[in-house]
């Protein structure tokens, strides 16, 4: 399957945003994410871990789809392709990764805060980005503002965001889902409570703004 930077970001409202010390402990998480009815997570890069998490995910539960988040250069976009990322996601945008972007098949998706990053990002043909830290720089009413001079610009706010506010960012037409970690508690993951990981999964599902 050819994922675009669309597609990824409609596999499900919510996109677990996972920081792990364990690959082992992340394929588990991936198995309860998919349980629960999430088939599409971010393992973030702040760990040594997490190129072995997505790796293993990649090869071992391949109906999970994952990517590499906090790609913050070349070579880190190129670890999680060397990986079996099926994309990334970034913090920020910068040339030289919108670059390698081109060069690769998986689909990036920048981080933005600004209007004049998400005019980089337009001039470049990159149409979905991250808003970070969503919570920080405006949240819903700056994705409202950006709603009128960049109507063809999609949006994964993530920083802040949580169960109950998911719904505000879910209702604007520019939030195609949104980023959270509170669905992939790692003092859960660590302590093996799967199984309130997939009940926590399932009841953000249930409220999820239809």
């Amino acid at each position: 399957m050819i994922l675009n930077a669309n597609s990824v970001m409609k596999i499900s409202p919510i996109v677990p945003v996972v920081v792990v010390d364990n690959a082992n402990e992340a394929l588990d998480l991936a198995k309860v994410l998919y349980e629960g009815g999430i088939s599409v997570m971010e393992i973030t890069l702040r760990t040594k871990a997490g190129l072995e998490a997505i790796e293993k995910i990649a090869n071992e539960f391949p109906s999970m789809i994952v990517g590499a988040g906090t790609v913050c250069d070349i070579q880190d976009y190129r670890n999680a392709v060397n990986s079996g990322s099926k994309f990334v996601f970034s913090p920020g945008i910068t040339m030289s990764l919108i670059q390698e972007s081109k060069n690769q098949t998986i689909p990036f998706i920048p981080g933005v805060s600004s209007a004049s990053e998400i005019m980089l990002a337009k001039e470049n043909d990159l149409t979905h980005c991250k808003l970070f830290p969503a919570s920080l720089v405006g949240g819903v009413d700056i994705l409202k503002a950006f709603g009128g001079p960049f109507p063809g610009i999609n949006f994964c706010p993530t920083g802040g965001v949580n169960l109950n506010n998911m719904n505000d960012f879910l209702a604007l037409d520019n939030v195609l889902c949104v980023g959270g970690s509170w669905v992939s508690s790692s003092k859960l993951v660590k302590e093996k409570k799967f199984k309130e990981i997939t009940k926590i999964v399932q009841e953000s599902l249930a409220v999820v703004l239809k």
